[in-house]
């Protein structure tokens, strides 16, 4: 609305004036033209806007997907199997499975495993089988490591263009040097010695083992996830899918859009959070001659008073601070299944959150009233009473009878129940 309003001259004089202000410094306008074009917000009418909102509060407001083709869309869901899945993964999940369902696309079922230490086999089960309980059908299985010798050359052809270098620096002035835009004592490592260090890597040998290969990207940058990312990482330690072959392997971010573009994945859906790390994803893909595929950013699920971090759940879960993944104080899918959930409940909310950017902290009541629309309709009522806690009320003249009466009284279909009538109550 409001750059709608600056196009038609009617933004406040004064509010214009510092917006042009802050507009025209140079760390603003070059964070602005480094964000891609579907990354920048479009002026729009206080009409649309208002059509928008309405739209979101009947049922979520799914964007449109840039480019996207009836019958040619192909999205994937790429979890680390290191946990159980929580909700905000199954936001993810259901949401790329929408936009397969709308296109008549595909979807990837991807296991992001570039860290053997995490990479836990059992785990795999259990996601898949959360998925089929959330009903999310994929077309196509596949893990990272399946890709693991074409990473491989094309980390080589980097080296080899001098567009990536082999850094023996330890973590630590490594990150100190990011922070002061500071280039490493190794950004000018001939290809040669790049290459002898990156054999060393992939040896496995005790020199190997202090390296990492950096993209020499851009030091100055005021993006830190373009100030030479790690690319590689020497870590002799068997994965459980290649066993001992390798001694090197990918990050996340550089094993991600090669893979997104080998498996023809048309559209990237992501969470906010990464969008700092789109620039990124777009050098590598451009400087490896890569088919680009489309990014989509939309808002991680946030719930109120809630942990959400598979690292601090994992941590819960190992201290022994709870039962399991499954506890149903924790957020886990299992969880809030064993909680009381339904899985129809827990798709309808999803799906009611949509796909748009806008970040907000979700209560857990909005949850339980999806919850309710799902099982009034069909679940049957009984009344109880406590064992131990009550009053024994004593009708006089009343006789021992019983009568059917309705289970739910509205829906006949879920069937009767015998009513007891007597001398003696129980409140």
């Amino acid at each position: 609305t409001w750059l709608w309003m600056v196009a038609q001259s009617q933004a406040p004089a004064s509010l214009l004036r510092w917006f042009k202000m802050m507009s025209a410094r140079p760390e603003v306008a070059n964070v602005m033209s480094s964000l891609p074009e579907e990354s920048k917000a479009k002026a729009a009418a206080p009409q649309s806007k208002a059509k928008e909102k309405k739209e979101e509060s009947a049922g979520g407001k799914f964007v449109e997907l840039p480019g996207a083709k009836m019958g040619e869309v192909v999205v994937r869901f790429p979890p680390e199997a290191s946990g159980f899945l929580h909700v905000g993964h199954a936001k993810a999940a259901l949401l790329n499975n929408y936009y397969k369902e709308s296109f008549q696309g595909k979807l990837i079922m991807r296991f992001d495993d570039t860290n053997p230490a995490k990479e836990k086999e059992e785990y795999e089960e259990v996601i898949l089988e959360d998925l089929k309980m959330l009903q999310v059908r994929y077309d196509y299985f596949s893990r990272t490591s399946d890709h693991f010798e074409t990473i491989l050359k094309y980390c080589d052809k980097l080296l080899k263009e001098g567009k990536a270098y082999v850094d023996d620096t330890d973590a630590e002035t490594m990150k100190t040097e990011r922070d002061a835009m500071t280039k490493s004592k190794n950004w000018n490592n001939s290809p040669q010695k790049n290459i002898a260090m990156w054999e060393e890597m992939k040896k496995g040998s005790e020199a190997g083992t202090k390296c990492a290969v950096r993209a020499k990207i851009n030091m100055e940058s005021p993006n830190g996830c373009l100030r030479d990312p790690t690319i590689y990482r020497c870590k002799p330690e068997p994965h459980p899918s290649t066993g001992t072959k390798y001694k090197v392997y990918p990050t996340y971010d550089f094993a991600c859009p090669i893979v997104d573009s080998v498996e023809g994945v048309t559209h990237a859906l992501r969470t906010t959070e990464y969008m700092d790390r789109d620039d990124q994803f777009n050098w590598f893909i451009d400087a490896l001659g890569l088919r680009k595929p489309h990014i989509w950013a939309y808002a991680r699920l946030n719930l109120t008073n809630t942990v959400m971090s598979k690292r601090k759940l994992t941590w819960l879960v190992d201290e022994g601070a709870v039962d399991g993944w499954d506890d149903p104080r924790l957020p886990t899918v299992r969880g809030v299944i064993r909680r009381g959930l339904t899985v129809e409940a827990l798709k309808q909310f999803i799906i009611a959150q949509g796909s748009s950017r806008s970040v907000v902290f979700m209560e857990w009541d909005k949850i339980w009233a999806f919850n309710k629309k799902v099982l009034d309709p069909i679940v049957a009522r009984h009344t109880t009473v406590d064992q131990v806690y009550n009053v024994p009320v004593l009708v006089a003249g009343a006789k021992l009878a019983s009568h059917m009466s309705a289970k739910h009284p509205k829906n006949p279909d879920v069937g009767e129940k015998a009513v007891w009538t007597g001398p003696r109550l129980i409140i």
